[in-house]
């Protein structure tokens, strides 16, 4: 079995081709990337390669043909769109790792020119998508609402980033409330709308967090101003980025975390937080609302929001649920159904 994985290096895919290494036969997998240069880790034993222009058109292409299985992660290259187009039999063979983004562009991008003639080429090939590899099945049915998509539902963790670890975090006590606001820079996490809601509670002793460290530098600036503006000191703006044991030391501090993204997004964030037995808020009318509900996770409505802690019943009935849906032995499973089957 050759199986091609079309994507470039990030730190999640990193992680996830490092799991492949750890559980699987690397000989098996090979990695295409669209970028100038090579920024796979050294130490790969997966067969790698970086390349772009009419040389990626042919390693494309080359690539397609000998494998037996080809997993795109994210659906966002318009090369990688194109070539699938101009080539409908490759679809079947092909598994799609549903991202988000790459989903809901149909329904948040702006109807420009642009937007149409990119949706020309992807609506066939998402429509005839061999499989689609998500945890999410309120996505699937939206690729087959928006989409007329028949590919088969291949469930799957996708990512380490998905799976939640016992994490050794310090146990400190404090006063204040700490209120985490989104997960980045990006005006999709919507802070302004929260930030509106939270102002009631201004007079109250609590701390706003807002991770800001990656994303929209201009729209960062805008969400500080009105942060300051309205709570003064008590709004943290978090502009540095932090090592991952820094941030999970914050994670621990956080009190209630909220998330009012219109669509699936900061998912590795939000498992986290609620196998810490967190309180999470996060729009009820997005397709992981359901998700979590369906496996017994207790989590609140952004646009009710009250600053009283979780019941302690549900902080441990979270946590469970949490560290038995969200497993490395359940994404390595997933994974083999994904390649052997």
């Amino acid at each position: 079995m050759k199986i091609l994985h079309i994507a470039d290096p990030q730190t999640f895919t990193k992680s996830f081709f490092k799991l492949i290494e750890k559980e699987f036969e690397p000989a098996q997998h090979s990695i295409l990337s669209h970028v100038p240069v090579n920024e796979w880790p050294k130490d790969f034993t997966i067969n790698n390669k970086a390349s772009v222009g009419v040389v990626w058109v042919l390693d494309f292409i080359r690539a397609v043909y000998r494998a037996d299985k080809i997993i795109i992660h994210g659906l966002f290259d318009f090369y990688v769109v194109t070539l699938l187009a101009l080539q409908p039999w490759l679809l079947r063979k092909c598994y799609w790792m549903m991202w988000g983004g790459d989903l809901y562009a149909y329904e948040l991008s702006p109807r420009s020119w642009k937007w149409r003639l990119k949706e020309f080429f992807r609506h066939p090939v998402i429509k005839r998508m061999g499989c689609l590899i998500t945890y999410v099945e309120g996505d699937v049915e939206l690729a087959r609402n928006w989409y007329g998509a028949t590919g088969k539902h291949c469930r799957c963790l996708m990512y380490t980033s998905n799976i939640y670890r016992e994490y050794a975090i310090k146990s400190e006590s404090h006063r204040t409330i700490n209120i985490q606001v989104g997960n980045s820079a990006d005006s999709s996490n919507n802070h302004l709308e929260i930030l509106e809601r939270l102002t009631p509670f201004r007079d109250e002793d609590i701390v706003i967090y807002a991770p800001l460290s990656y994303g929209n530098t201009e729209y960062a600036q805008s969400v500080i101003r009105v942060g300051k503006e309205r709570f003064g000191d008590k709004f943290k703006p978090l502009t540095d980025f932090m090592p991952f044991d820094q941030y999970l030391d914050f994670l621990g501090k956080v009190d209630i975390a909220i998330f009012n993204h219109k669509r699936q997004q900061a998912m590795g964030n939000i498992i986290t937080l609620l196998g810490m037995g967190k309180k999470v808020y996060m729009r009820s009318d997005i397709t992981p609302w359901a998700m979590f509900r369906k496996i017994g996770v207790k989590i609140y409505e952004s646009s009710e929001l009250d600053l009283s802690s979780m019941d302690e019943h549900f902080v441990k009935s979270n946590r469970a649920a949490i560290r038995n849906n969200f497993s490395e032995k359940i994404i390595v499973d997933q994974l083999s159904q994904i390649f052997e089957g």
